[in-house]
């Protein structure tokens, strides 16, 4: 598992494009997000699909082919100077071959910012570019939108990486198994990593990675029944770490900690709960693809590198 290309950091003035790869986003919600990036001093283009278009499906933005153009025009603009997804959802693995990653890689390393169903593009983007990305909030998601702490989170990483070289964890995270652990960080949502298994962006191997995970809507049996997946597929044998981030609407939460420690207990491996990213009230920016120790007893995670360039 080798650390991956990261990215330039951003700058004010810089132009950045919103994406929807997955669900519309409401426009009074969307409107919130572009104002907070206007007092970050950039410069946001909305791509055409983002409030949504017919599509026949009302749970798409628009079609796989229209989401995987304005991702492309985004990308490949070279004004742009990164892309920022407006919410998840559901879609992002459909449009996902449709992209043509020769001309993304073309167009050099930006900085990509999403989590949730963006998982599949995070996986994409490391997988066939080599590049790291941010597991971030999104810009019409509540927990931009109405965090502030969430924001500064994600302004400080884009702006000034190389003051984010520790991250600790939020109030209430505990250790569920102890030690301390080096490798590079990887993961996102767990039912996106799951469904990724045995597809062009499937990983075959985990190995030397710290591994973070989350999800939303998902019951304990189903959180079981993923890592299950993971397990035979081998994909956690030799993972180094693991940082377990939110499960909100997933039920009693006792009951997904007894799935989580069953699961991963066996792997013998440092494993923090609760850090706190993804879908919860307060959202911490991961830097996907960058080298990091995990310290589970004092539930941090020290970056050896900035996020961004």
């Amino acid at each position: 598992m080798r650390p991956l290309t990261r990215p330039s950091r951003l700058r004010p003035g810089d132009r950045v494009a919103v994406v929807a790869p997955s669900g519309a986003v409401p426009e009074e919600r969307l409107a919130v997000g572009l104002a907070a990036l206007r007092d970050w001093g950039l410069d946001p283009v909305v791509m055409p699909h983002v409030l949504g278009a017919r599509s026949g499906l009302r749970y798409l933005a628009a079609t796989d082919e229209a989401r995987a153009r304005d991702l492309q025009d985004a990308w490949c603009d070279p004004s742009v100077a990164a892309v920022l997804c407006a919410r998840g959802g559901y879609g992002a693995q459909r449009m996902v071959d449709l992209l043509d990653w020769d001309a993304l890689r073309a167009a050099g390393p930006k900085p990509f910012v999403g989590y949730s169903d963006i998982t599949a593009l995070h996986e994409a983007f490391a997988l066939r570019m080599g590049l790291a990305t941010l597991h971030g909030p999104m810009i019409g998601a509540a927990v931009f939108t109405q965090d502030e702490r969430t924001r500064q989170e994600l302004r400080t990483t884009l702006f000034q990486p190389e003051s984010v070289r520790v991250l600790t964890a939020l109030p209430g995270a505990r250790t569920l198994a102890p030690g301390r652990a080096r490798g590079v960080l990887v993961g996102g949502c767990l039912s996106l990593l799951a469904a990724g298994v045995g597809t062009p962006d499937g990983r075959t191997s985990l190995r030397g990675a710290l591994l973070a995970l989350e999800d939303v809507g998902e019951q304990s049996h189903r959180i079981d029944r993923m890592l299950t997946q993971l397990l035979r597929a081998g994909l956690l044998d030799g993972v180094a770490g693991v940082l377990l981030g939110s499960w909100a609407e997933c039920g009693p939460y006792e009951q997904v900690r007894a799935a989580l420690r069953d699961r991963l207990g066996p792997l013998g491996v440092p494993v923090v709960e609760e850090f706190g990213f993804g879908h919860c009230p307060v959202s911490l920016t991961l830097p996907l693809g960058v080298p990091a120790e995990l310290d589970a007893d004092a539930r941090t995670l020290t970056l050896e590198a900035p996020a961004l360039r």
